[in-house]
């Protein structure tokens, strides 16, 4: 009787023991820190990170995921960027290590990362060749006009 007490006792603390070292992982456990700053010149400009406004630049934002991420980038005056950058996780963001770097590490892991983009200024037509394509235009309408006007016979 004696031995089955000594016995149930041994097991609750070694219970007690687990969830102590179980909990001390979770709330003693360090963390990490994704930040990505955008710069553009010039500055001011609308960024957008994967069809989802996050600010003007220069602008930083924390991520969650590494991987390919779609940048739109648009001012006034100036030619709207569009292309993909890659973020690559680090070397200790791997499987098994990022465990004990998440985890088990007890201090803040911070990993930062910096993207710029020159914007170019948007390049209008002339005077000369925008009033060139408004008469080519013109001419073109008319003839599709007298075609349309000739094929179900229009009289004016």
């Amino acid at each position: 009787m004696l031995c089955v007490e000594f016995r149930d006792s041994v097991m609750r603390f070694r219970l007690f023991v687990l969830i102590v070292l179980l909990g001390g992982v979770v709330f003693l456990s360090g963390c990490v820190e994704r930040n990505l700053t955008i710069t553009t010149e010039p500055s001011g400009a609308t960024v957008l990170l994967n069809d989802e406004e996050i600010g003007e630049s220069p602008v930083t934002v924390s991520f969650n995921w590494y991987g390919d991420y779609k940048v739109t980038i648009r001012k006034e005056g100036y030619e709207t960027l569009k292309t993909h950058r890659a973020l690559k996780n680090p070397w200790y963001d791997h499987f098994p290590i990022d465990f004990f770097a998440h985890f088990l590490n007890r201090r803040r892991i911070v990993d930062s990362y910096a993207w710029d983009f020159t914007l170019e200024v948007k390049k209008y037509e002339s005077r000369e060749k925008l009033i060139d394509s408004a008469w080519r235009l013109r001419q073109q309408a008319k003839v599709a006009e007298r075609i349309y006007n000739e094929q179900y016979k229009i009289e004016q």
